[in-house]
């Protein structure tokens, strides 16, 4: 053999049922590898399996207590909402009492002070008087009066009726309209009515034609169809 020969090389042949062996331990062992890494990092960022169930597990406790504390909160409100509306309901009730007692009770100085001033001092025929007659208009074609009737004395019940001539321009002419009229509802006659024995409140509403101007109102009291008393009030 010379110098220049070319240089020989000497490879081991190995079966192919070897080789392909080989190949399946070094897979095998691979994936074994990429598992362990896959699970290792699971639990290391806190996604394991057995860790999300236990999170699951301690969020419903969670969401279960905090369930049932609103549910308690809830009643609670509904319990403090239904006595506010009670107590609320209350006042009103109370507020509009007091509205009524306090107009019962304005009338009733009204009327004690006309009958301690001018009782002792009635006139007229067996002490029927008028006192206070007022007028005013509520709407273009309701007309409210208030009056106090009195009787002096120690005489039986009075039993009577009042009788209101109101003067009035209607169409531009003066008229006088007499209330309760021959077409009075059965409501108006019985506000005209007197019955007591000391004094007695009158207070209704005169319905006037369209475009009446009032200007004078009368009252009579009336018995069994003569005059004992008359006022009148201008407007």
């Amino acid at each position: 053999m010379s110098i220049s020969a070319p240089k020989m090389t000497v490879k081991s042949h190995y079966p192919w049922p070897l080789k392909a062996l080989f190949l399946v331990l070094v897979l095998g062992f691979g994936g074994a590898v990429a598992m362990w890494i896959y699970d290792l990092g699971r639990d290391f960022t806190g996604h394991s399996p057995m860790v999300s169930k236990q999170q699951l597990a301690d969020l419903n406790e969670k969401v279960n207590a905090l369930t049932a504390e609103r549910d308690r909160f809830s009643s609670t409100v509904n319990a403090a909402e239904s006595r506010l509306n009670i107590e609320k309901a209350a006042q009103e009730q109370l507020g509009q009492q007091i509205k009524v007692l306090e107009t019962q009770n304005a009338k009733l100085k009204e009327d004690l002070a006309f009958f301690e001033g001018l009782l002792p001092n009635a006139t007229g025929s067996q002490g029927i008087t008028i006192q206070r007659l007022t007028a005013e208009l509520l709407t273009p074609t309701q007309l409210r009066y208030r009056m106090l009737i009195m009787q002096g004395g120690k005489g039986a019940n009075f039993v009577g009726n009042v009788q209101l001539l109101v003067t009035a321009t209607v169409a531009g002419k003066s008229t006088v309209l007499i209330f309760p009229g021959a077409n009075a509802t059965a409501a108006e006659k019985t506000a005209s009515q007197l019955d007591f024995k000391y004094y007695q409140r009158v207070e209704a509403e005169l319905t006037l034609p369209e475009g009446a101007v009032v200007k004078a109102i009368q009252a009579k009291v009336m018995e069994k169809g003569q005059m004992r008393a008359q006022q009148t009030s201008n407007l």
